[in-house]
């Protein structure tokens, strides 16, 4: 059950979105836009944003720039995540994860089944954590973003979040609050 403790101090987190996709254009990006809306309504910040092909060592280098950049705290990627040859975004994250976030997945999988029943097993959605800045790799559609953000990632990315979540242990964070 997740819980917002109101007496706590809001903090907004920097968030990249990576949408990765052969054929869309920033236009045509649903899936980007509902990360972006919901990041937005939170009170969080849109760091930045890109669309990335299926490569896999393309996503990889963006996600190490993205970790490397004192600007962005969090990454969220949307697309390559389903079972086809060209899905290669798990596998670019796992690249550059130094610890993954084995419940992520399992906890998505969980809210999946709810909306889609047992097609939730199709989906390799994965978090994990890279120089301090957390990575996570949702599927590429909009329901599924809306999902992740609305049912975990909301509570997650929260400071205010009972009992815990990744922002208290988000090392730039903590130099924030010392720094008040």
């Amino acid at each position: 059950m997740s819980k917002i403790d109101d007496t706590r101090t809001f903090i907004p987190v920097r968030i990249a979105v990576l949408t990765v996709s052969d054929t869309r254009a920033l236009e045509e990006d649903r899936s980007g836009d509902v990360l972006v809306g919901r990041l937005e309504t939170a009170g969080h910040v849109l760091a930045d944003r890109k669309i990335i092909r299926d490569e896999r060592g393309e996503i990889a280098d963006q996600l190490r720039a993205w970790c490397h950049d004192d600007v962005i705290d969090v990454v969220i990627s949307t697309g390559g995540t389903g079972l086809t040859g060209r899905d290669v975004t798990v596998e670019a994250h796992r690249d550059v994860y130094e610890k993954e976030i084995d419940a992520f997945g399992t906890v998505f999988t969980h809210v999946s089944m709810k909306k889609i029943g047992t097609s939730a097993v199709q989906s390799r959605a994965t978090g994990g954590v890279a120089l301090g800045t957390y990575l996570f790799a949702l599927p590429g559609s909009p329901g599924a973003c809306k999902d992740a953000w609305d049912e975990i990632l909301a509570f997650q990315l929260d400071y205010r979040h009972l009992p815990c979540n990744f922002v208290e242990i988000m090392p730039r964070l903590d130099e924030h609050l010392r720094r008040k």
